[in-house]
């Protein structure tokens, strides 16, 4: 779905592949790998194509708002036993992130559970507007700050300004899972 809104996008603009590859620096052949579902492209670099479309990067994804509101800014989700908060996953990258809150406008706070599987690129380092917290619960966690590689087992966490260069991967060849939460909101 995230490769066919690209295109649909990219096609509304008048942009040949060529051309987009241009403003994003990826290559016209992994895009269009991407945009045919033959590939899945990493969040990060999902932003720099969101830039070069000149798109929010919520616009390549089905995302609805199933919050509530009980008052005094208090926003309420569904609990897992009735299908998980939102219901609303993304797979990228080798990665799938599980939205563990749902939408609410002026909130900020991007909770996530993301399961990296074993493996997989390992994409350019990113640095982005915001923080980010990760808290390992299941397997190991590569995590580069700056260039220094920090290694996280169950129970460790790492807190950072994401304006700082920074990747994560699972160089393991077991599954990791680990609560994120990122500011300001990707989807």
């Amino acid at each position: 779905m995230v490769g066919a809104r690209i295109r649909t996008f990219r096609v509304e603009q008048g942009l040949s592949l060529r051309k987009l590859a241009e403003r994003s620096g990826l290559s016209a052949g992994f895009l269009s790998q991407v945009e045919r579902g033959l590939s899945s492209i990493a969040l990060s670099s999902l932003r720099t194509v969101a830039t070069a479309l000149q798109r929010p990067v919520a616009d390549f994804f089905p995302i609805t708002d199933a919050a509530g509101e009980a008052g005094d800014g208090v926003v309420f989700t569904l609990n897992r036993a009735t299908g998980g908060p939102t219901g609303q996953r993304v797979v990228s990258g080798g990665r799938h992130y599980e939205l563990l809150s749902s939408r609410a406008p002026g909130l900020v706070l991007e909770p996530m559970l993301v399961v990296i599987e074993p493996g997989g690129d390992l994409e350019e380092p990113t640095a982005h507007a915001g923080e980010e917290f990760a808290y390992v619960v299941r397997g190991t966690l590569s995590y580069e700050v700056d260039g220094v590689t920090h290694r996280l087992g169950v129970g460790d966490s790492l807190h950072l300004r994401s304006n700082t260069p920074h990747r994560m991967h699972n160089d393991t060849d077991e599954l990791t899972v680990v609560v994120s939460v990122v500011t300001p909101r990707l989807l």
